[in-house]
């Protein structure tokens, strides 16, 4: 079975003014981190909302020029026999490379499409097909006689 993963990570940035300046930041740091080695992990934006109001945030929070930013990393792992096994991959190959960078788990989603049904799918489509040929000029015959 192959899972995607989305992993959060909490990125430190130092002498910043703004959050977006913070979230640019952040994004090129990580990459850096993670290429070549990881240049398929998707790097985007965290989503924050406030706990008591449900409000949403800015992914960075700026204080005394510094910033933490909330960045999700996504990833495909292929071949895992359960979802936890497919949330350590994740957290280990990423954190390997994002040293004393905190990692949480968001979201593991099974991608269903496996290549078997894929080819069991494309034959039954084309026996279907062919049955739909052969029915068609028995159908015409009917239709003239």
């Amino acid at each position: 079975m192959d899972c995607r993963v989305v992993v959060e990570a909490a990125v430190p940035v130092y002498d910043v003014e703004t959050p977006d300046e913070a979230v640019r930041i952040a994004i090129s740091k990580t990459g850096e981190m993670l290429n070549p080695d990881l240049n398929y992990v998707e790097i985007d934006m965290g989503e924050r909302t406030c706990p008591h109001c449900g409000e949403e945030l800015e992914p960075a929070f700026v204080a005394a020029d510094e910033s933490l930013v909330a960045l999700e990393l996504e990833m495909t792992v292929f071949n895992v026999e359960r979802t936890e096994h497919a949330s350590r991959i994740a957290r280990k190959e990423i954190g390997q490379r994002l040293e004393n960078i905190p990692l949480e788990v968001l979201e593991v989603e099974v991608i269903e499409e496996d290549e078997d049904e894929a080819a069991e799918e494309e034959e039954s489509a084309e026996e279907t097909e062919s049955d739909e040929e052969d029915v068609l000029p028995e159908f015409d015959e009917l239709i003239e006689g």
